[in-house]
């Protein structure tokens, strides 16, 4: 399948970014995968699963703006453009949310770094490229936890909020060449679950009114459909969340 449709997915190489990744190359896009150094491995592995050609691997922390800038300047020069900006990266440690002494100083930076402002410089240094599209669109990949606040802590938490407000605030302020938008799942069997007790998710599942958690495909194919049917809306938040908050 020959296409010029080209994504990047930050954090590509994880549980539901990996699945991102094969949605977006199965649909016809070139996808760019995004990792830090330490992920190159897992990032090979997911480039040989994906559909048709013209694929990458570009390893660059979402923490480091001159690598992010540099990142930019492959895809440019590679691509041409870039249709579409999946902010997915992001990082969490369980910690209940009255140990105020258990989520420490370094996390909590560690978190906002990476989950808020990694987000926001990935959408700074891409900009130019977005640009060149025809119809350009950022998903940041946020939760639930931004408006329920909870979560796996109450810094992962605000980190989703802050993600939510980007969104709207960026949303605004990039239109209307560059639409923003928020996909915000609840439980999702990624990575993350894999580490947690079965009774717990199917506890997660009880409460869930559609009766299971999201799978990683849930992920990637709502992206695949906001990004080319929800073509009027910018600023918002999609949940794909299985109608948890209504419990």
């Amino acid at each position: 399948m020959k296409s010029n449709k080209t994504a990047l997915v930050t954090g590509g190489s994880g549980g539901i970014g990996s699945e991102i990744c094969r949605y977006l190359a199965k649909n016809g896009y070139r996808v760019i995968i995004n990792e830090i150094d330490a992920g190159a491995t897992s990032a090979k592995t997911v480039l040989e699963t994906l559909e048709n050609d013209g694929h990458s691997i570009y390893l660059a922390s979402v923490t480091d703006s001159d690598r992010l800038k540099e990142m930019a300047t492959f895809v440019e020069e590679k691509y041409g453009h870039l249709d579409i900006l999946v902010n997915n990266c992001g990082v969490t440690k369980p910690v209940v949310h009255d140990d105020l002494d258990g989520l420490t100083d370094e996390w909590i930076d560690r978190i906002m770094q990476i989950n808020f402002r990694g987000s926001f410089a990935s959408i700074r240094a891409l900009r130019p490229a977005l640009l060149k599209a025809d119809k350009p669109i950022v998903i940041n990949i946020s939760s639930i936890a931004g408006r329920t606040a909870v979560g796996s802590n109450v810094a992962y938490c605000a980190s989703k909020a802050a993600i939510d407000s980007l969104t709207m605030s960026l949303g605004r302020a990039l239109a209307p060449k560059i639409r923003v938008v928020s996909l915000s799942p609840g439980w999702v069997n990624g990575e993350y679950a894999k580490h947690l007790p079965k009774e717990y998710l199917k506890e997660q599942e009880d409460k869930t009114p559609l009766g299971r958690i999201a799978e990683a495909e849930d992920i990637g194919r709502a992206v695949i459909t906001i990004a080319e049917s929800f073509t009027f809306s910018t600023g918002c938040i999609f949940p794909v969340d299985g109608g948890r908050p209504l419990f």
